[in-house]
């Protein structure tokens, strides 16, 4: 899978996390720190497994619950039209 910002969207990184700005709609979206963690990590390249991995070592979570957030939160921001994912 790979993840990349749909066209005239832009990613701010704030104190608490991320802003992502839908230019064409002229909407924000905040993301809190480990979304914005997940998010750069897929826009770096990382697949989803390897992201959770990387993530899971890090928090006190399992590496599957955080796979499943990660999956979660690619499908959300995908749904609000905000990445691009391709196969």
């Amino acid at each position: 899978m790979k993840l990349s910002l749909a066209r005239d969207v832009t990613l701010t990184p704030v104190d608490s996390g991320a802003v992502l700005l839908d230019g064409r709609r002229g909407r924000y979206y905040q993301l809190n720190a480990s979304g914005s963690a997940i998010l750069r990590k897929l826009l770096d390249g990382d697949t989803p497994a390897t992201a959770a991995a990387s993530l899971s070592e890090s928090a006190p979570v399992s590496e599957e619950r955080v796979h499943q957030d990660v999956l979660a939160l690619v499908r959300a921001l995908s749904e609000a039209d905000l990445v691009e994912v391709a196969q």
